[in-house]
């Protein structure tokens, strides 16, 4: 746990420039565990690339993560990462995502975006999200580093999707764990070397992001499979534009159709 002046560091580093950077956060043994954990996923369900521009045409993503092992367990409530998005965000904050990213080599940089960019609030505006990544390897601008826009946190508008920008590498060893404000401009970088560039994508939104009631355990699914289509879309078995609410790449009502792929994600565009 972080002693109060080492967590106000953070936080005024997140607040001025929109990032932060734990370095050497995570034990050893448990970067080991994960890495191994995520290998043998990888393999199970022989995941590939998604071949597309943001997700990477040579990099492999595993989805839902705290379905797949116990071991993942471990990584929302870490106590070098939780006590910094907690401050960001608030002690009611929520597990928004928890995924990796290999980058492999050879693949070209992410397009530079804001990770509430589909939100439809003015900027600059308080956090809405909160996010980090876990270096499995150590993060390099030669092997992919997520690439940073120091300060677009406060910026009044998101990026051009495809449009480029002068970037930093968030360069980091291997154990460390980089955090960041949601409105701040950043992608996934180049991978020009040899060997994988692995990161677990471990990221939060507010508390009040959300339905009052919990409408998706609450509703019996042989109940919500009776709805209209539109009730269904009002009770949460859907996504908002085209990727807040997936389940695994595929939106809820695909569940309750029984018809994988049926839906236009946001991937697809």
């Amino acid at each position: 746990m972080f002693d109060a002046p080492t967590l106000r560091t953070h936080l005024d580093a997140i607040e001025r420039d929109g990032y932060t950077i734990v370095e050497n956060a995570i034990d050893p043994a448990l970067i080991d565990e994960l890495t191994e954990n995520l290998t043998r996923l990888e393999d199970l369900f022989d995941i590939a690339p998604a071949n597309n521009a943001f997700e990477g045409e040579n990099t492999l993503r595993v989805y839902n993560l705290l379905a797949l092992a116990p071991v993942w367990q471990q990584v929302p409530v870490h106590e070098h990462v939780l006590p910094i998005v907690e401050g960001v965000l608030d002690a009611g904050c929520l597990v928004s995502s928890l995924s990796s990213i290999r980058i492999r080599p050879g693949e070209a940089a992410q397009p530079i975006h804001a990770d509430d960019q589909l939100m439809p609030l003015a900027k600059p505006h308080a956090p809405t999200v909160c996010n980090s990544m876990w270096a499995l390897t150590d993060f390099t601008d030669a092997n992919g580093a997520t690439r940073i826009i120091p300060g677009t946190h406060r910026a009044d508008s998101s990026p051009n999707y495809g449009q480029p920008y002068d970037s930093i590498p968030a360069e980091m060893p291997k154990g460390s764990v980089l955090i960041w404000h949601g409105s701040l401009w950043h992608g996934g970088g180049a991978n020009r070397t040899g060997a994988d560039r692995i990161g677990i994508a471990m990221n939060y939104c507010a508390g009040w992001v959300r339905q009052q009631e919990n409408q998706q355990l609450g509703i019996p699914v042989a109940v919500a499979r009776t709805f209209s289509p539109r009730l269904r879309e009002l009770a949460g078995f859907s996504v908002y534009n085209m990727l807040i609410g997936h389940i695994n790449k595929h939106s809820p009502v695909e569940i309750l159709d029984a018809t994988p792929g049926a839906t236009r994600m946001v991937w697809d565009g």
